[in-house]
């Protein structure tokens, strides 16, 4: 008689695959992405998010696609960053020459998923941002503004691109 197959025990870690752990988060981004992005009350957009290996530790992050606008009104609109590896996570700088800071992303275990968030003040705007990593491969990037010029959620969805 065999013994049943053994099952992972209830109190043992769950994996984050396909994330793994906040270190392998990084290295899991390059690659192509689908988006969809709405900017609440403001815009939408869908398009790709391509990261692309730019030096050892650092991905050129770049986004294109089709932005729709409340009254209807369509454009083309791409965005650039760059991501620098970090323990435990990585940090978004503009894509100027030099790099500037955007914000440093800190990536623990939250629930199902890793998340990581932090805060950006473009004065005199402050930009509440938050990374969830999640367990069916997909992340959710989302940007809480406010200020005198901008008061708006952005939350843009990502997926592996197929093919």
């Amino acid at each position: 008689m065999h013994a049943p197959a053994s099952s992972p025990s209830a109190s043992a870690p769950t994996s984050q695959a396909p994330w793994g752990a906040p270190d392998t988060v990084f290295d899991r981004l390059e690659g192509a992405w689908t988006l969809e992005r709405t900017i609440e009350g403001q815009a939408a957009m869908t398009g790709t998010a391509v990261f692309t290996p730019l030096a050892p530790g650092w991905l050129k992050y770049r986004e294109e696609g089709r932005i729709r606008l409340a009254d209807g009104k369509e454009f083309d609109g791409h965005r650039e960053y760059l991501f620098e590896r970090a323990p435990g996570g990585f940090s978004v700088h503009f894509a100027e020459t030099p790099p500037r800071l955007f914000h440093a992303i800190a990536i623990v275990r939250d629930g199902d998923a890793l998340a990581g968030s932090a805060t950006h003040l473009c004065t005199p705007d402050t930009y509440d941002s938050s990374y969830r990593f999640l367990a069916d491969g997909g992340f959710v990037i989302r940007h809480t503004v406010h200020g005198p010029r901008k008061d708006y959620l952005s939350a843009t969805v990502f997926r592996r691109r197929e093919g």
